[in-house]
């Protein structure tokens, strides 16, 4: 890309490095990485199915995920460096096959997908952007779902997860207003409760005990959207 050229997308998260990894660290980056790589014009290599998460953090809800899933084609979205490693340590150390990683803007990915190749899709406590100026660079937005829809088969899941009170007034209008997705809770505890499959992780630990509440919003790809 030229030098004053501007990104197809605004960055939906911030930093991409923090300290430095240590040998073994660098090392699974260095040579598991580029093994992980998925392939978008065929990214179910012959899996039944296919899982999306974009925004995986230390990893814990994607191995978990695949882990249960051995049917399924996990690919995880993250361009936190530091993250990614610790999720390639548990993918080394789970010997998991079903895990493909990704480490740039998840919507480059998402736009290279066939269609309809998608089962399901999780975007867990992204970066709320809170302040107002900022608003702009939240990953949930309608243009973002409508990425997505493309790719996600009718029917398919969707799983949207914040402590951010402003991001999931933001998140339900967005769902609300958005032709292809159904949000389907029926009572409150539909969107206090972590589904059954949840892996809690380290983030959302130290989101509860700071007094901040999870929110769990399962939406469905529906069937007479585009």
């Amino acid at each position: 890309m030229p030098a004053n050229a501007q990104p197809k997308f605004l960055a939906s998260f911030g930093r991409n490095r923090g300290r430095s990894l240590r040998p073994y660290q660098q090392g699974l980056v260095d040579e598991l990485l580029p093994k992980l790589a998925p392939n978008p014009s065929a990214p179910m290599e012959g899996y039944a199915k296919l899982a999306l998460e974009i925004g995986f953090g230390g990893g814990e809800h994607l191995l978990a995920q695949a882990a249960h899933n051995p049917d399924t084609l996990f690919i995880g979205c993250e361009p936190f460096i530091n993250g990614v490693a610790k999720c390639l340590a548990g993918i080394d150390t789970k010997k998991l096959p079903n895990i493909r990683l990704f480490t740039d803007d998840a919507r480059k990915l998402i736009e290279a997908l066939p269609d309809a190749c998608i089962d399901s899709v999780f975007i867990l406590f992204p970066d709320p952007w809170p302040k107002a100026r900022h608003n702009k660079r939240r990953l949930v937005n309608p243009e973002t779902l409508s990425m997505l829809a493309r790719s996600h088969k009718k029917g398919g899941r969707l799983l949207l997860a914040t402590d951010h009170v402003d991001y999931s007034v933001w998140m339900l209008e967005v769902l609300q207003n958005h032709p292809d997705y159904e949000w389907t809770a029926k009572c409150q505890a539909d969107w206090k409760t972590p589904p059954k499959d949840w892996t809690e992780t380290k983030y959302q630990r130290k989101t509860t005990d700071q007094g901040r509440e999870p929110l769990f919003f399962e939406c469905v790809r529906n069937q007479w959207g585009h």
